[in-house]
């Protein structure tokens, strides 16, 4: 078993908590707390990797995603 380490973006809305994997296209989740939609989006790329391999798909390589605020006068 390997471990694998993918970056994900989680955005919080009026229904909770959005996540998404941007190196799985495709590869998102929800959750009510921030807690929960961390564990369901653990799930649902441990299933996307699965069936790649399942399917002898190819794997993304793991990158390096920065995440960074810039002001904008208007």
């Amino acid at each position: 078993m390997r471990n694998y380490h993918f970056s994900i973006i989680i955005e919080q809305d009026k229904d909770g908590y959005f996540v998404f994997c941007p190196e799985l296209q495709g590869c998102y989740s929800q959750g009510d707390t921030y807690e929960e939609a961390l564990a369901n989006i653990k799930d649902a790329i441990k299933l996307h990797l699965e069936d790649r391999i399942q399917n002898r798909e190819e794997l993304p390589e793991e990158r390096f995603v920065s995440l960074s605020t810039v002001e904008v006068a208007v």
